[in-house]
């Protein structure tokens, strides 16, 4: 299996979990007299089971991102570290120019003027940089999630 692979599979056993979450809140607790849709002991016994096999496969893609490397010679571990602290600098960057862009409440020129503390346009370059490698950097990720056998 790919590690690709591996981890669509932990997206949908972690989508899985979510809806047994969901099924399990729903079938509890009932009117007297009523049955449940679904046996919730079931539900608890299978997403149990969903919790063990995303164990193994979190496990199986922490060791294989700890092992393999990019052509760079990073590992795949210290590149999504890298990814995640790009996408956290342009989050950032982005609430600052959001913060800026604020309708004018103004109905006379007494009113208060709000101006913007920081150059928008150069916010909005570092934001665009940032963009730039995380595309990158994704790319990379990407092509070594196909390429690597676990």
């Amino acid at each position: 299996m790919k590690l690709a692979e591996a981890l669509l599979l932990r997206g949908d056993v972690q989508k899985k979990l979510a809806s047994l979450r969901e099924r399990i809140s729903r079938n509890v607790l009932l009117q007297e007299g009523n049955a449940p849709h679904e046996d919730p002991n079931a539900l608890l016994q299978e997403a149990m089971m969903a919790i063990a096999e995303l164990e193994a496969l979190v496990v199986t893609i922490n060791v294989a991102n700890l092992g393999n490397r990019l052509p760079d010679g990073r590992s795949l571990t210290a590149a999504i570290a890298f990814r995640d602290s790009l996408m956290q600098r342009h989050a950032v960057l982005q609430a600052a120019i959001s913060a800026t862009q604020k309708e004018p409440d103004r109905y006379s020129v007494r009113e208060i003027k709000w101006v913007a503390a920081v150059d928008v346009g150069i916010l909005q370059k570092q934001s665009d940089e940032l963009s730039r490698q995380i595309r990158e950097i994704n790319v990379r990720i990407q092509e070594s999630n196909w390429l690597i056998e676990i």
